[in-house]
C-alpha cells in the first residue's frame, strides 16, 4: 500500500471514529441541550378595567423568575418574556406599545427582529386592554397560550394545555383586586400540573400611576419568590403583606399632601389586614387625627405602642402627633 493510499485509509479512519464517539443530535436534542437557559414558567399580564392596575405574575422551576419574566409600566401596558427568553422583549415592547402599536403589532416587530423567534413565548397586555400571546413553534411541549380582553396566560414546557385553561377560568371568575386574581391563576395552573418539571420561583408585579413608595413610583405591588420548595404559599404570603404596604403607600403619599380625608379610608384599609403591625397603627394615628379624630387616634397609638413600646420615644416628640401634646391619655401612652 503506498503512501497516498494509508494516509486517505487513516483520515476515513479517525472521521469514522470521531462520528461514533461524537454522534449527532437527533431532533429536538438541540433544545434540549440548552435547556438550562430556558425560562420555563406560565405566566399572565392582565389589566383591571375599573383602577387601570397593570400586572403580571409567573412561576417557574427556574431560580429568581423575577428577575427576568415581568415587565410593566404605569399607563402603558405589560409584558411577560420567557422560553429561552429574549429580556429585550420587556422593554422594548414596553417602548412599542408606548409608541401606539397594539400588542399583536408589538409581537409581530419583536418577532420579526429576532434571531430565534421560533423558541420564544410572551404575553402583552396595553394599558386599553388589548392583548396577545405568542408562542414559537419550536417552544418545549407542551406549550401554548390564551387571551381575551385584559389578559392573556401562557406557559412553556407545562403538564398540558389543562395549565393554561385552568388559569383563565380563575382569572375570570375571580372576585377581587388585580393582584388577587393573578394569584389566583398562578395557583389554578400549579393544581393543574404547573411546569412539568417541578416549582422554584414565583413573582407578582402590579404597577400604577404614583402608587409606590411617597408617589414616585408606579410600582403598587412588586414581590418575589426566587428560590423556596413551596413558592406558592410563600409568594400568598407575600401578597398580603404587599397588598397592606400598597394600601399603606397610598395612604402616607395622600397625607403627605394634605389630602387627609383621603388618605384615611386607605390607611384603615392597610391597618385592617392581619399583617398590620405596630408601624402601620402608628401612621394611623397621625393620619386619624390629621382627619379630626382625635379619640381614634389615641386608640390607634395604643395599639402602636402596645406592640412596639420602642416608638414611645418617637411619639413623644413627633410633630404629626403635636395636636395631641397635653392629652392625658398621650401624656399617659407616651410616659417612660
Amino acid at each position: 500500500m503506498n503512501n497516498k493510499k494509508s494516509f486517505v485509509l487513516i483520515i476515513g479512519l479517525l472521521i469514522f471514529v470521531g462520528w461514533f464517539l461524537n454522534p449527532q443530535p437527533v431532533r429536538g436534542e438541540e433544545n434540549k441541550k440548552d435547556a438550562h437557559l430556558n425560562v420555563n414558567t406560565f405566566s399572565i399580564v392582565a389589566r383591571d378595567e375599573a383602577t387601570g392596575e397593570l400586572g403580571v405574575a409567573v412561576a417557574s422551576r427556574f431560580f429568581a423568575v423575577g428577575n427576568v419574566v415581568p415587565w410593566a409600566k404605569a399607563g402603558v401596558g405589560a409584558v411577560a418574556t420567557q422560553s429561552f427568553m429574549n429580556t429585550s422583549f420587556g422593554w422594548r415592547g414596553l417602548e412599542l406599545l408606548e409608541k401606539g402599536l397594539t400588542p399583536e403589532e408589538a409581537v409581530q416587530v419583536l418577532t420579526r427582529g429576532d434571531e430565534n423567534p421560533g423558541q420564544r413565548q410572551l404575553g402583552i397586555v396595553a394599558a386599553d386592554g388589548k392583548s396577545a400571546t405568542y408562542t414559537g413553534k419550536n417552544c418545549l411541549a407542551w406549550a401554548g397560550g390564551r387571551s381575551g380582553p385584559n389578559y392573556a396566560v401562557q406557559g412553556n414546557i407545562l403538564a398540558g394545555e389543562a395549565v393554561v385553561i385552568a388559569m383563565e377560568k380563575a382569572f375570570l371568575e375571580t372576585r377581587g383586586a388585580l393582584a388577587e386574581r393573578m394569584y389566583a391563576a398562578l395557583v389554578a395552573g400549579d393544581k393543574n400540573g404547573g411546569d412539568s418539571r417541578g416549582k422554584q420561583s414565583a413573582a407578582l408585579l402590579v404597577v400604577k400611576e404614583g402608587a409606590g413608595y411617597a408617589g414616585y413610583t408606579d410600582r403598587a405591588i412588586d414581590i418575589r419568590v426566587d428560590d423556596h420548595p413551596e413558592p406558592f404559599k410563600e409568594l400568598g404570603r407575600l401578597l398580603e403583606l404587599g397588598q397592606m404596604n400598597y394600601a399603606w403607600n397610598e395612604a402616607w403619599t395622600l397625607f403627605t399632601r394634605k389630602k387627609f380625608a383621603e388618605a384615611l379610608p386607605r390607611m384603615e384599609t392597610a391597618a385592617n389586614m392581619p399583617s398590620a403591625n405596630a408601624e402601620v397603627f402608628y401612621d394611623l394615628a397621625v393620619i386619624r387625627l390629621a382627619a379630626g379624630k382625635k379619640e381614634a387616634a389615641l386608640t390607634a397609638l395604643e395599639k402602636a405602642l402596645t406592640l412596639n413600646g420602642k416608638l414611645k420615644k418617637q411619639a413623644a416628640v413627633d410633630g404629626d402627633l403635636s395636636a395631641l401634646h397635653g392629652n392625658p391619655g398621650f401624656e399617659r401612652l407616651v410616659k417612660d
